[in-house]
């Protein structure tokens, strides 16, 4: 047997032990796990009633303009209206399915190294269309849309499947990677924080340089999603963003990392951090200490080493959450962001201590769409477009777009960011309070 195949087999008798595993343990959640709590949740928000009756997707949101135009783009979605999977309550084995799982397609992917003010990297992959084209070349128009990893760095299946169906669908998709991230070379003896969003900041300024006349749009995936949120509250009205989404977004990182996460989720996410972290073991050393860093026995351990016990800068646990919770500015936000979560997600724990309800219910922004099985960044279902997710994400996308069209040409505004007709210098993008009202 080849090489490659002796990896394939050894990763399937990999999953098909932690699923015994599970199985035996007890650790697959039947319909009712979640208790009452869940069944409350449901009930709130606008629904979306699949047409065999399997989903119970609902919108939760501040009543607006904005808000009316998604519920009925969302009420029209073929996403929303697909059929169910067999095991749409098991939410352990989808989060299984989603760390395994490789892309329909593996798509090209072009590099591009961005050099930041204190000498630091950080890396921009453009996928390659279908014709070896690279969206990194610029003076395009097509809407731009950056995707942005879980914490740990890791690329997984499913965002690379998402960065395929957008490519598919006209969007120009590029992953931002941190730095010592997925190969990216660490040139400071310095990683990113959980919410420290600067080097994301640099990230979406280049690429508003390099796309003048482009949307500028992101989406997040998992743990990703604190440093969205971060810099969508540090930046305000500021963002250059024309819309954001999250998929299974951790909203409270502090909780998030001392409550604990399922091991099948967590050690995979550990060994792929200390995989790229050895690489550069020496540098580091002179920072903080290596050997405890490779030796840390969860992500909340290893988090404290890299950025709280540091030799030059220590500072405590509270302190370090005081400046990197991904809510902390969520009032300054001044962009839409669709927050795609299930209330069974394993990785985020029950709906009812995890989710902001209230910044749903007040800020004009957020939109929370809430279903009751998917698991963490799974949402699947049968045939070749396996995640629901992502079709729900690209239509959110496409929705606002449109909404943007209709008021431009009700009030008779100028178009600096009409999706696929070219401008010259257009100003930077600012949503108006009017559209949120």
């Amino acid at each position: 047997m080849s090489p490659e195949g002796l990896v394939a087999a050894a990763t399937v008798l990999i999953g098909l032990g932690l699923l015994a595993w599970c199985l035996r343990a007890g650790r697959l959640e039947k319909p009712g796990d979640w208790g009452e709590e869940q069944e409350k949740e449901e009930e709130k928000g606008i629904p979306f009633i699949t047409e065999d009756g399997s989903g119970r997707c609902r919108l939760l949101c501040k009543p607006s303009a904005l808000a009316q135009h998604l519920v009925r783009s969302l009420g029209r979605s073929v996403a929303l209206r697909g059929g169910h999977w067999q095991l749409p309550r098991w939410p352990r084995l989808q989060m299984l399915q989603q760390l395994l799982q490789q892309p329909e397609e593996e798509p090209a992917v072009a590099r591009e190294l961005l050099q930041l003010p204190d000498a630091g990297l950080v890396a921009l992959d453009w996928l390659v269309g279908p014709r070896g084209a690279v969206g990194g070349v610029g003076g395009s128009s097509s809407p731009v849309l950056l995707l942005i990893p879980n914490a740990a760095g890791k690329v997984t299946g499913g965002l690379l499947q998402l960065g395929v169906r957008a490519l598919e669908q006209g969007f120009v998709p590029v992953i931002f990677n941190r730095r010592g991230h997925n190969g990216c070379p660490l040139t400071t003896p310095r990683l990113q924080p959980f919410g420290d969003p600067g080097d994301l900041g640099e990230a979406v300024t280049y690429l508003r340089c390099r796309h003048p006349a482009a949307p500028l749009l992101a989406v997040s995936e998992g743990s990703g999603s604190g440093l969205l949120l971060a810099y969508l509250g540090e930046s305000g009205s500021s963002s250059r963003l024309a819309a954001a989404a999250c998929i299974s977004p951790i909203f409270r990182g502090r909780d998030w990392f001392e409550a604990g996460m399922p091991w099948v989720y967590e050690w995979p996410l550990l060994l792929h951090l200390k995989k790229g972290l050895s690489r550069y073991a020496g540098s580091l050393a002179e920072a903080l200490d290596v050997a405890g860093l490779l030796g840390s026995r969860s992500l909340r351990e290893l988090e404290e080493i890299l950025f709280c016990r540091t030799k030059s800068r220590p500072t405590s646990w509270e302190d370090y959450w005081e400046r990197n919770e991904p809510l902390r500015d969520a009032d300054e936000a001044a962009v839409p962001v669709l927050c795609l979560c299930s209330a069974d997600d394993p990785v985020r724990g029950p709906p009812a201590h995890t989710l902001p309800l209230e910044l749903f219910r007040s800020s004009p922004y957020f939109f929370l769409l809430l279903t009751p099985g998917g698991g963490h960044c799974s949402f699947p279902r049968w045939g070749p477009r396996r995640c629901w997710g992502h079709e729900a994400v690209l239509e959110y996308f496409r929705a606002m777009a449109e909404f943007l069209r209709a008021e431009e040409r009700r009030k008779g505004l100028p178009r600096p960011r009409r999706w696929g007709v070219p401008t010259v210098e257009p100003p930077v993008f600012t949503w108006r309070r009017s559209y949120t009202r």
